[in-house]
C-alpha cells in the first residue's frame, strides 16, 4: 500500500501511537475512517448478477482478463465512508475560516435558491439568444452594479476567476499599446512586492518584463522607488489595492498619474474591493482596469477550480478593447456580439472563453447585490473592516502587527511574538487546529517575517470573533510561557497528526497502487 500513508500510518491497528488509546481507534462517535481501498475486500461487490449464459461478449478482443482492482463495497459501506470523509471537512459551514487574503464568508442560502430556478439553471449556452433574454438582462444587470460601484464605464462579464480577469485586463492594455504603435517599446510592468502573486505571472504571460517595487516601513508601495523605476518604456503598474498587507494604499492617485504622465496604464488588482465597496470608487483613483472577483466580494462560492466568476471593468481609454463576447442593446433587445467581424468589436482583442461568463455566479451575485441594496453593501464593507481591526485590537496585546495604525479587512501579525519561545508560525498555526479553528493564511505576504494574516469577513459575530480572539491569545501565552513541546506536537486532536508538508508538496503520492495480491488489500 503506497497511498495516503507515507510517513504516517492510516490503518487503526498502526495508530496506536498517535490516535486515542480506544480499541478501535476511534474518538467517540467520530470514526477512524480508513482509505476506500481498505474497506470491505477486492472480491465482494454490492449486486451480484447471474452469469449470463449463450450470450457472447460484444468486447470480443478487448475484454480485460482480469477483474479491476477496485474496491467491492455494498451500498451502505460506500455511503458511510464517504459521509464519514464529509465530517472531517471544516468549511465556511461549520466554522469561522481566518484565511486571509481569500475572503472565506458566509454565502446566503437565498443566492442559492435563486441559482436553481429552472429559468437560469437550465439554460444552454447555444440556446438561440432570442430564447435568453432574461438571463443575458441578469448579465447586464451585474454589470451595471459593477460599473456603479467602480466608477468605471465598462466591464467585461467573460472571464472566469480572479487571475484571468487580470489576464483580461493586461491584454486590454496590450491591445491598446498595440493600436499605439508602442508594443515593441512599452515592454515593462511595474508590480509592488504588496502585490498578489498572480500580477506579475499575469504580466508575463503578457509577455511582459516584470520590475519590482519594494515596500516602505508603513507596508505601501515605496513611492520614491515607484518614480525611479518611471521610464518611456514602462506599459503599466499593476498594484493591489487594499494591498496584501491589509492596508489601503494611501498613494494610489498619485501612482495613477504618474504612470498616466509616463505613458501607462494602471491595473488595480480588485481581490479585496470587498474592503472598499461602496465607500471608494476605482474609477475615482485613476484606475484603467481592475478584476472583481465575485465570489469574495458577492458571495458566490469560492475556490475548487470553479466555475467561477472574475468581471474586468475597464476605463473609456481600455474600453474598446474588451472580448468578445459582449452585450450590446440593438433592435430593442440585448444581442452577443460573438465575432470580430461585427462593427462594434473590431478593436476587440479577440475572445477569451467559448461562452458569456457563468450564468450561475451572475444570479448569485445579483441576489446578493439586490437584498442588500447599495447601502447594504457598505455596511458589508464597513463591518469586514471592523470586524477586521476587532481582531488587531484584541491579539495585539500578546501578538505583534505588522504595522502600526489601523488595518483594512485583514489584520497582519508577524513573529516577533514568538522570538525566542522556540516556536514557529507554523507550529502556532497548528496548535489553532486543536482548539477548533481553521489556521489563518501563513507566511504571507512575503514582505512580513512569519506572516499571520487573518481576515474574518463581515459575517462572523462578535461571539465567534471573541471565541477566535480567546483561543490565539491563550496559545500565544502558552507559547511565551515556555511550552514549546505542545506546539511541535500539534495537531494531537485531529484526524491526523502533522504531516511532513515538504515531502507532501514535492513528493506527492496520488495513486493508489494495488498489492501483489489483491486478496490481500484488505488484510
Amino acid at each position: 500500500m503506497t497511498m495516503n500513508n507515507q510517513g504516517r500510518p492510516t490503518r487503526p491497528e498502526q495508530t496506536a501511537d498517535v490516535l486515542p488509546q480506544t480499541h478501535t481507534g476511534n474518538r467517540a462517535l467520530q470514526i477512524e475512517e480508513p482509505l476506500i481501498f481498505e474497506v470491505g475486500d477486492f472480491r465482494g461487490t454490492g449486486v451480484d448478477f447471474p452469469e449470463a449464459e449463450g450470450v457472447p461478449s460484444r468486447l470480443g478482443d478487448f475484454a480485460a482478463d482480469d477483474a479491476p482492482a477496485l474496491p467491492g463495497l455494498a451500498e451502505p459501506e460506500a455511503m458511510r465512508h464517504f459521509v464519514r470523509l464529509s465530517q472531517k471537512n471544516y468549511a465556511i459551514d461549520t466554522g469561522l475560516f481566518p484565511l486571509g487574503s481569500c475572503t472565506m464568508k458566509h454565502n446566503p442560502r437565498l443566492n442559492e435558491k435563486m441559482a436553481r430556478l429552472p429559468g437560469f439553471a437550465d439554460v444552454h449556452p447555444l440556446q438561440p439568444q432570442s430564447t435568453v433574454q432574461g438571463a443575458i438582462d441578469v448579465i447586464e444587470r451585474v454589470g451595471d452594479w459593477l460599473k456603479e460601484l467602480t466608477g468605471m464605464p465598462a466591464v467585461a462579464m467573460s472571464p472566469k476567476a480572479g487571475a484571468h480577469g487580470e489576464l483580461c485586463g493586461m491584454m486590454a492594455i496590450k491591445a491598446a499599446l498595440i493600436a499605439r504603435g508602442e508594443a515593441d517599446t512599452r515592454t515593462r510592468v511595474l508590480a509592488p512586492d504588496s502585490a498578489h502573486g498572480t500580477n506579475p505571472a499575469t504580466a508575463a504571460q503578457c509577455g511582459f518584463t516584470v520590475d519590482g517595487i519594494p515596500a516602505d516601513k508603513t507596508g505601501r508601495v515605496d513611492l520614491e522607488a515607484f518614480k525611479a523605476k518611471l521610464g518611456p518604456d514602462v506599459a503599466a503598474i499593476m498594484v493591489t489595492n487594499p494591498n496584501t498587507c491589509g492596508l489601503f494604499e494611501r498613494d494610489i492617485r498619485q501612482l495613477a498619474d504618474l504612470v498616466h504622465e509616463a505613458g501607462g496604464y494602471f491595473y488595480c488588482d480588485g481581490a479585496n474591493f470587498n474592503a472598499i465597496m461602496a465607500k471608494a470608487r476605482p474609477g475615482d483613483l485613476g484606475v484603467d482596469a481592475m478584476h472583481i472577483n465575485l465570489h469574495k466580494t458577492f458571495s458566490t462560492p469560492h475556490g475548487g477550480g470553479g466555475p467561477g466568476s472574475g468581471p474586468t471593468v475597464l476605463s473609456d481609454a481600455l474600453a474598446p478593447y474588451a472580448p468578445i463576447p459582449f452585450v450590446i442593446h440593438r433592435e430593442g433587445r440585448f444581442t452577443l456580439v460573438e465575432d470580430k467581424s461585427d462593427p462594434a468589436a473590431k478593436d476587440s482583442f479577440g475572445r477569451m472563453v467559448a461562452f458569456h461568463g457563468q450564468m450561475g455566479m451572475f444570479v448569485r451575485a445579483l441576489t446578493y447585490m439586490l437584498s442588500h441594496g447599495g447601502d447594504g453593501l457598505r455596511q458589508a464593507a464597513e463591518d469586514a473592516v471592523l470586524n477586521a481591526n476587532y481582531i488587531q485590537a484584541r491579539l495585539k496585546t500578546e501578538m505583534t502587527p505588522a504595522f502600526d495604525g489601523t488595518c483594512m479587512h485583514e489584520a497582519l501579525f508577524d513573529d516577533r511574538f514568538l522570538k525566542d519561545t522556540g516556536v514557529g508560525t507554523l507550529d502556532f498555526a497548528k496548535a489553532m487546529i486543536d482548539e477548533g479553528f481553521h489556521p489563518m493564511t501563513m507566511y504571507f505576504p512575503l514582505v512580513v517575517s512569519g506572516a499571520m494574516l487573518i481576515e474574518p469577513t463581515e459575517t462572523e459575530s462578535k461571539q465567534s470573533i471573541d471565541q477566535f480572539c480567546d483561543a490565539l491569545l491563550g496559545l500565544a501565552r502558552e507559547a511565551k510561557a515556555g511550552n514549546a513541546e505542545k506546539f511541535k506536537a500539534a495537531p494531537v486532536y485531529a484526524p491526523r497528526r502533522r504531516l511532513d508538508e515538504t515531502a507532501a508538496a514535492r513528493k506527492p503520492v496520488l495513486k493508489w497502487t494495488a498489492p501483489v495480491d489483491a486478496s490481500m488489500a484488505a488484510e
